[in-house]
C-alpha cells in the first residue's frame, strides 16, 4: 500500500492540512521534519528554491507574469510560496512557482515563505489540488496530471476524484482527452476549443476524423451541439457497413466547407434569429442554411421575425 493510499478517508481537508486533519505528516510519518514551525512566515533566498518538478501546469503566460512582477515590485509578495525543505538551506516549491517566477522577473532576492513536509507523492498531489483549486490548469495539464497521479501514486479513479474533490465520471472524463490527436491537445491546451468540444469529438474513435472535425471547427465556429449533429450523422451514414463499402477516412468526416467570406453572413444570421444557425455551401454554389428551435413558440417567434422582413 503506498503512503498515499495510507491517507484514504481523512479527505481533501486533511490532506491540505486545514481542518481537523494532521496534515501531510499524518500520511508520511518519515517525512522530512524541519525544525521551522509550518504556520511561521520565513524569509528564503530566490537562490536557495528550486521547481517543483511534479509541477502540473506547463503553460506560464508571459505577459501575464510581467503584469505580477509589476505588482510585485510595488507591493511585494502578498501571499506566501508554500515549500519543502529537501537539504540544507536548499527547498523545493510546492505551491506558487507563478509567483516565484514574477519575483524572479522583478530582481527580488528573497520571498515569504510557509515551510511544511512533503514527502514525493504528497509533492504531486498537492501541487494538482492547489492548481485546480485556483483553476489554473488548462484542460490537458489537468489530465496529464490526473495520469500521473494514478500511474506514480498507485491509486485507484475512484481514490482520485475523492482526492482532487470530483466525481469519478469528471476524472474518467477528463483522461479520455488524452486519447485525442496531438493537434486537437494542442487547441484545447491554447484554448482554441473547449473540453465540450473535444469530448463531442472523442464520439469517433477514427484519430483521422477526429482530426478533420477539429480543423473544421476552428474553420467555421462549430459549437459543440453542432459537433454532436456532425458526429451523428457520420454513424448514422455508416452504419452496418464493412471497411470496404464506407468512404476514404478523408471523406468520411468531410461536410460542405465554409469559406471565410461567408462566415460574418453566418454569425449576422445566427444574431438576427438569436439560434445557432448552420449555412453550408459547396464549392459549386450549393447550400442549405439551417435555423434550428426547440418548441412552438420558438419557431413562432423565427416566423415572426421573417414576417417583419417582409413588410419592411
Amino acid at each position: 500500500m503506498s503512503k498515499l493510499q495510507s491517507g484514504l478517508g481523512k479527505g481533501l481537508g486533511d490532506i491540505m492540512g486545514v481542518g481537523k486533519g494532521k496534515g501531510v505528516g499524518a500520511l508520511i510519518p518519515n517525512a522530512y521534519e524541519d525544525p521551522k514551525p509550518q504556520t511561521a512566515i520565513n524569509e528564503i533566498s530566490i537562490s536557495d528554491i528550486e521547481a517543483n518538478p511534479w509541477q502540473p501546469r506547463t503553460d506560464f503566460d508571459q505577459e501575464a507574469l510581467e503584469q505580477l512582477a509589476a505588482s510585485i515590485r510595488t507591493m511585494g509578495v502578498i501571499q506566501p510560496l508554500t515549500l519543502r525543505r529537501i537539504r540544507e538551506n536548499k527547498y523545493q516549491i510546492i505551491a506558487g512557482e507563478r509567483r516565484f517566477r514574477a519575483a524572479q522577473l522583478a530582481s527580488l532576492t528573497t520571498v515569504p515563505a510557509y515551510i511544511r513536509d512533503a514527502g514525493d507523492e504528497t509533492m504531486l498531489e498537492l501541487a494538482l489540488v492547489e492548481n485546480i483549486q485556483r483553476q489554473d490548469l488548462n484542460p490537458i495539464e489537468e489530465s496529464l496530471s490526473y495520469q500521473r497521479l494514478i500511474n506514480e501514486c498507485n491509486i485507484t479513479q475512484d481514490t482520485l476524484a475523492e482526492r482532487v474533490g470530483k466525481s469519478r465520471s469528471a476524472v474518467t472524463n477528463s483522461l479520455r482527452l488524452l486519447k485525442l490527436p496531438p493537434e486537437v491537445q494542442q487547441g484545447l491546451r491554447e484554448r482554441k476549443i473547449s473540453s465540450g468540444h473535444a469530448r463531442a469529438i472523442l464520439a469517433i474513435e477514427d484519430s483521422e476524423i477526429q482530426s478533420e472535425l477539429y480543423k473544421q471547427t476552428l474553420e467555421n465556429g462549430y459549437s459543440v451541439r453542432r459537433i454532436e449533429e456532425l458526429v451523428r450523422e457520420y454513424k448514422e451514414e455508416n452504419a452496418g457497413k464493412s471497411e470496404d463499402e464506407t468512404p476514404t477516412r478523408a471523406a468520411k468526416a468531410r461536410k460542405p466547407s465554409l469559406s471565410a467570406e461567408y462566415i460574418p453572413l453566418k454569425n449576422q444570421l445566427a444574431t438576427f434569429f438569436s439560434a445557432d444557425v448552420r449555412l453550408e455551401r459547396s464549392d459549386t454554389g450549393k447550400g442549405k442554411i439551417t435555423i434550428p428551435f426547440t418548441s412552438d413558440e420558438e419557431l413562432e417567434r423565427i416566423m415572426a421575425l421573417l414576417d417583419n422582413r417582409k413588410s419592411e
